[in-house]
C-alpha cells in the first residue's frame, strides 16, 4: 500500500526520473509553453512553481543590499547545480521570469486539458506560464 508515498513514479527509476524533471523544467522556461502527458505537467508544476519564487527572492535579496538590477548569487548557483540543465536557462528565469511576476503570490503556471493523444489515448495537455 502507498498511505503517505508523496510524489509520482512515472514508470521510471530515479535517475530516469531525475532527468525527465531537469530537462521538462529548462524546456518549460525556455520555450515557456510546452505539451505533454497531463501526469508529467502536474508532475513539474510545483518545482517550477518554487524555482520562480526562488528567483523572486533572490531579486528581492539583490534590491535590498543596494544592488538594482543584480540578483543574489547564492540562489542562482543553487538553481543552476541542482534543478535546470543549464546557465542561460537561470539568467532568463531571473531577468525574465521572476520580475514578471514580482507582485504575484503564486499561481505562476496553469495546466490545460488537451485530451486523448492519439497513439496511445494518453491524457495531454499543455503547461504555460500565466500571462500578466
Amino acid at each position: 500500500m502507498r498511505h503517505g508515498v508523496a510524489g509520482r513514479k512515472l514508470g521510471r527509476n530515479t535517475a530516469q526520473r531525475n532527468g525527465l524533471r531537469k530537462t521538462m523544467i529548462s524546456q518549460l522556461i525556455t520555450h515557456e509553453r510546452i505539451e505533454t502527458t497531463e501526469a508529467k505537467a502536474k508532475f513539474i508544476r510545483s518545482e517550477v512553481e518554487k524555482l520562480v519564487t526562488t528567483a523572486k527572492r533572490g531579486l528581492k535579496a539583490g534590491e535590498a543590499e543596494g544592488q538594482e538590477g543584480k540578483l543574489n548569487v547564492a540562489n542562482a548557483r543553487q538553481l543552476a547545480a541542482t534543478k535546470v540543465t543549464s546557465s542561460d536557462i537561470v539568467k532568463k528565469l531571473f531577468d525574465t521570469i521572476a520580475p514578471r511576476y514580482a507582485k504575484r503570490a503564486g499561481g505562476y503556471t496553469r495546466i490545460l486539458k488537451l485530451g486523448p493523444r492519439k497513439g496511445d489515448s494518453a491524457a495531454m495537455a499543455v503547461i504555460e506560464f500565466v500571462e500578466e
